[in-house]
């Protein structure tokens, strides 16, 4: 299953960026810089800022990274998977395993690109380029991994609950509306609904995303970053806890819409490939 994970992963995760993807991420990006902003404002000064071109700032690094860590959670998510599946182990705790396998494979692409992702938002006139040679000249190649921590507890913890969240929903689900049969085939809509629910309940996770953005701010700013757990002390001292949970509607969104392309599409898109047997 591999060869078809290596194509279905980028495919996937471009298509879930480049449409409602992004919006979200530059929304959620500016919330965890600017926590004093509410919801509704962050969403007014984006548009104010740019206009509906700048829900899409960043977007060139975004599908690289899409791209790249698409195909590398697929390749890792779902052989992890499979091999635990044919090992006896049961869905929902196979899921946690290899969504958590697969995130922090992520990370080694993710770093930069998330770090310039990051920069286009909270500072959209720099050129890309400019930002590139000024990151690299004050900090090597290191200088686009602040916040490495952070992204990879976000990472592990986000595939890993999204996609053992999705399984435990779909195992209910089977006992909910087909009697209990474990080897029964939800439908389309079921599938749907459990990625919904499996999206949103693996956002607890959100200061990890906070700290991730705080880190990457300062480090695009040319600021000492520090660890993962003092971006997180800073930003209570500065705002309280609810500080580490800002930004949280817009990643809740988020986390639904990846959740559909990436756990549910992706099984959905491959139930369909082995029906016509163009794979097996």
């Amino acid at each position: 299953m591999a060869p078809i994970d290596l194509f279905i992963g980028p495919l996937i995760q471009c298509a879930e960026a480049a449409s409602l993807g992004m919006p979200f991420e530059v929304w959620k990006t500016r919330m965890g810089r600017h926590r004093t902003e509410g919801t509704a404002e962050a969403f007014k000064n984006i548009y104010r800022g740019g206009g509906v071109k700048a829900f899409w700032a960043g977007t060139g690094p975004k599908m690289l990274e899409s791209g790249s860590k698409g195909m590398i959670l697929m390749y890792a998510k779902e052989g992890i998977n499979e091999s635990l599946l044919n090992a006896g182990i049961g869905p929902t705790l196979a899921g946690i395993v290899a969504g958590a396998g697969g995130g922090i494979a992520q990370v080694s692409v993710m770093g930069p690109t998330t770090y310039l992702v990051t920069g286009a938002v909270i500072a959209p006139g720099v050129p890309m380029m400019t930002r590139v040679r000024e990151t690299y000249v004050r900090g090597g190649v290191a200088g686009f991994y602040p916040g490495g921590t952070a992204i990879a507890f976000r990472q592990a913890t986000n595939w890993a609950s999204r996609q053992g969240f999705t399984e435990f929903v779909r195992g209910r689900f089977k006992v909910a509306f087909h009697d209990g049969d474990v080897d029964a085939k939800l439908t389309r809509g079921q599938e749907v609904g459990a990625g919904i629910v499996g999206g949103t309940m693996a956002c607890w996770n959100h200061p990890f995303e906070v700290a991730r953005i705080e880190a990457q701010s300062r480090g695009n700013a040319g600021q000492p970053v520090g660890s993962m757990v003092s971006v997180m002390h800073d930003v209570v001292r500065a705002d309280g806890v609810g500080g580490l949970f800002r930004g949280i509607a817009p990643r809740v969104f988020l986390g639904i819409w990846q959740t559909l392309f990436m756990v549910t599409g992706a099984k959905l898109l491959k139930d369909e490939l082995r029906k016509r047997e163009l794979v097996t």
